[in-house]
């Protein structure tokens, strides 16, 4: 066999090429750094050729994830009491990746009629044009009105709860349990609950689905979604699906994720306690209406919440009263220390006016009042009500004006 080539041998070309490969570091046998190393690659170099096409399992090519990607996903895995996670590069994608595995060419979907704008655009456009039917059911339909519902094409069942734009809740472990009973599928988008303040698989659901860009990043600077599964047929449902996609997650974005996952339980329960504070300042300001809110005792869904949930996020509800589109943006405009974005999670308070963006087929959403959809950050919550004080009196003189 010929003696491997001296680097002294090689061009100043291929040397500049090899010279970055370094050894593996030594720390000892017992040390080991807490951070798992970010490898940037396409190309796996396999140990001989027969193990080029071997089906041990091992990573052959970097798109299917390498060590910072699997160590995201038995984090994550291990949050949401799953067998498998599959990774994606935005929540959408991991609504759009949860649906493709569960339906095919033929099949209905019944869907919530408050879920994500971008999963009732999926439903509409590329599922209906792959032959999918999709049928929405009120935002707080009960089990035995959505198994009514069902026909012999029906495959699946796409919840949300809470909506979160208008926050209505379900009976989620009874509708998966009936969906189970007829064979039905469940997915969930439970990118409010975090995989934290409530548990999806463990109450039955098939598929459960976050934004991980919400907050799990916790920094509003990298985007990612998974999707969550406990029975085998489901998570080779997801593999296949990935694989045949061409679906992936940079190594980057996924050490950043990472990162946030760790100190997700401490941010939640900030967000959560400064939340209430917040919402329960804001049900006694005469310009408010109504605070759409599961943990207020006041909630149509408080107790479901109260069941299900460990706790509150920051994400919740505005109904003012009755007033001009000019003045609700007079509110938003005099606020200071809340942002105007349409995100949430982050570190960030954030304010949006919902009205033009809530759509509704099954059911005509009736808000009394225009409705504006807060996220509470890490900000001091007195800090908070001042700025939303400010907000409600160029409300209040934006009404005036108009009387």
């Amino acid at each position: 066999m010929a003696k491997p080539t001296s680097r002294a041998d090689l061009s100043e070309a291929t040397r500049l090429l090899h010279g970055a490969e370094t050894p593996a570091q030594k720390l000892g046998v017992e040390a080991r750094v807490v951070n798992p190393p970010l490898q940037r690659a396409s190309t796996v170099l396999m140990p001989n050729a027969a193990s080029l096409y071997a089906s041990g399992g091992a990573p052959t090519y970097g798109r299917l994830g390498l060590g910072v990607q699997a160590a995201l996903e038995g984090a994550l895995a291990e949050l949401e009491g799953a067998s498998h996670l599959a990774l994606f590069s935005s929540g959408a994608a991991a609504v759009t990746g949860a649906l493709l595995a569960a339906l095919s060419a033929g099949d209905e979907l019944l869907a919530a009629d408050g879920v994500y704008r971008p999963t009732r655009r999926l439903c509409d456009g590329t599922l209906a044009r792959f032959g999918v039917t999709t049928r929405f059911y009120p935002a707080r339909a009960t089990v035995d009105e959505i198994m009514a519902l069902v026909g012999p094409q029906t495959r699946a069942i796409m919840l949300e709860s809470p909506a979160s734009l208008t926050f209505e809740m379900q009976d989620v472990p009874a509708i998966a349990a009936a969906a189970r009973a007829k064979g039905i599928l469940t997915l969930i988008d439970n990118t409010w609950g975090a995989g934290l303040l409530f548990k999806p698989l463990a109450a039955g659901v098939d598929f459960s689905i976050q934004a991980l860009t919400k907050y799990v990043s916790g920094a509003s600077d990298v985007f990612m979604g998974s999707v969550a599964v406990r029975r085998p047929p489901l998570a080779k449902a997801l593999q296949t699906l990935m694989l045949e996609t061409g679906w992936a997650v940079s190594p980057d974005d996924c050490y950043t994720m990472l990162r946030g996952l760790r100190t997700l339980p401490l941010r939640l329960r900030q967000h959560g306690e400064s939340a209430l504070i917040v919402a329960q300042w804001l049900q006694t300001q005469p310009e408010v209406q109504r605070v759409l809110c599961p943990a207020l005792p006041s909630s149509e869904d408080h107790a479901i919440w109260k069941r299900d949930y460990s706790g509150v996020c920051g994400l919740f509800g505005v109904m003012l009263q009755p007033a001009p589109p000019k003045a609700v943006e007079a509110f938003l405009d005099a606020l200071s220390l809340f942002g105007l974005g349409f995100s949430w999670g982050g570190f960030e308070s954030l304010a949006i006016h919902c009205d033009p963006q809530i759509q509704r087929t099954a059911k005509p959403w009736l808000g009394l009042g225009p409705l504006v959809r807060l996220h509470i950050g890490l900000e001091s919550p007195d800090d908070l009500m001042a700025d939303l004080r400010r907000g409600l009196d160029a409300f209040a003189q934006a009404c005036e004006g108009e009387a």
